[in-house]
């Protein structure tokens, strides 16, 4: 590690050690170095999110109260609460080219706003998704271009909906038409790939047995940067070790329990907990902490595949999810997928919680980020994608105002968010899948 002076230290140092390399947070010590390249608190670092929600929910319980602001939230986004001045809901939002319904089109046009050839062969065709543009004109500033995570470890095959290859269903992100991007669901082997130093599974496996934690063998390396730093910096620096060894903690947990339960369970392979809840937990805070370390700036996490038949008994719902999509009209059926949808968001919730809580330069992590979370399904009872659920989370580093429920009359293409979005963290594009404009609503001042 090379330290330029006590006050300037490079934006992209590194904590070296055997078989580990840690990126570091912004620090105070890094801004006196910076250049034009190198983004401070006055010009903060811009990151673009997605989090995908499968199979629609119930609409009546998830549109506010209000036309206009979120001052009364629904049953499905109430967990939003403590942060609804950092998020817009916007309703009526439409995906055309995920027509004639279906699961698998709902997936691969959530990214693409482009329509999936159908085949149940290798010959899949769709279109670069907008996590890929992103990550084509700014993922080369960081680490990794950018980050698939998913839920599910095992990835279906063949066809599997309706004459559409398993291809659409499995993947979010297209690098280009032709080139899904498989995601990860192992919290090891992110982890890893956001703080290893690389090599193969064996040589990383015989690293770990020479040490309790990743973080023990950049000790000393850590301990020299320290001495150059303020106090302000140490404290931060340390919060950040102590979040990154508190996620190695869970995911060996997870790993210690696995391997001491006498049944296995061949859906959930060593270090996955066993609890959803505590699975998608990790997974959040891995991205949380792949954007604190300027790891990556672009992520995308899918919260479970569409027809997916998980069932969450953390909030008492027994029936797996996608037999209770199909609800027809039955009130209990759609009050329990209902449940579904809030324990989604309400985990949503938790992670815009943490990056309002995280420090950076003037603001928060979430100050610098544009989250979009939704679903490319409306009413999955009708297979349909119009007036889909779909909240923009984030702050002022796009320029957005939150606490606002934007309602438009027509249906209006998903893509001219998609579009926008890319906008604000400075991808200037022409158009985007079916676009026909920007949501200028999002970034305007709040009326009074």
């Amino acid at each position: 590690m090379k330290f330029i002076t006590k006050k300037s230290i490079p934006r992209r140092t590194f904590l070296k050690g055997v078989g580990a390399s840690l990126s570091l947070p912004l620090l105070e010590a890094m801004i006196p170095a910076a250049t034009a390249m190198t983004k401070t608190a006055a010009n903060p670092v811009k990151r673009l999110g997605y989090v995908y929600m499968p199979m629609g929910c119930d609409i009546t319980r998830w549109t506010p109260g209000s036309e206009k602001n979120l001052d009364t939230l629904s049953p499905i986004l109430d967990s939003l609460s403590p942060v609804k001045d950092k998020i817009s809901i916007l309703t009526n939002m439409e995906l055309k080219p995920a027509y004639p319904g279906s699961h698998a089109t709902s997936n691969s046009a959530f990214l693409s706003a482009a329509r999936a050839k159908v085949t149940e062969s290798t010959d899949y065709y769709l279109g670069t998704t907008a996590d890929q543009v992103a990550a084509q004109h700014i993922g080369q500033q960081t680490q990794l271009p950018s980050l698939e995570l998913a839920m599910d470890l095992l990835q279906t095959v063949g066809q599997c909906d309706n004459g559409y290859a398993c291809v659409y269903q499995n993947n979010l992100s297209w690098s280009s038409p032709t080139t899904p991007l498989p995601a990860e669901a192992h919290p090891r082997l992110v982890f890893e790939n956001l703080f290893g130093e690389g090599g193969t599974p064996a040589q990383r496996q015989a690293a770990l047995r020479k040490r309790a934690s990743l973080l023990d063998s950049v000790t000393e390396d850590m301990r020299r940067l320290k001495r150059e730093l303020g106090a302000n910096d140490r404290e931060k620096l340390t919060e950040y070790l102590d979040s990154i060894r508190e996620v190695e903690r869970r995911i060996q947990k997870a790993e210690s329990d696995t391997k001491d339960n006498p049944l296995p369970d061949l859906d959930r392979p060593t270090g996955v907990p066993a609890a959803y809840a505590d699975h998608a937990r990790l997974m959040f805070d891995l991205q949380l902490l792949a954007y604190q370390g300027d790891i990556t700036r672009i992520s995308t996490f899918q919260l479970a595949r569409e027809t997916s038949n998980r069932s969450y008994p953390e909030v008492g719902v027994a029936t797996p999810h996608h037999p209770l999509s199909h609800h027809g009209g039955n009130a209990e059926k759609i009050a329990q997928m209902a449940k579904i949808n809030a324990f989604h968001v309400s985990l949503f919730a938790e992670y815009l919680e943490k990056l309002a809580a995280t420090p950076e330069g003037s603001g928060s992590l979430l100050d610098n980020v544009l989250i979009l979370y939704g679903s490319g399904m409306g009413n999955p009872n009708n297979h349909d994608h119009t007036n889909l659920p779909t909240i923009v989370a984030g702050g002022a580093a796009g320029g957005m105002q939150g606490n606002r429920h934007i309602t438009y009359d027509k249906p209006t293409p998903l893509a001219n968010l998609h579009l926008t979005l890319l906008d604000k963290v400075g991808v200037p594009i022409e158009s985007f899948g079916d676009s026909d404009g920007m949501i200028s609503e999002l970034f305007q001042p709040l009326s009074m």
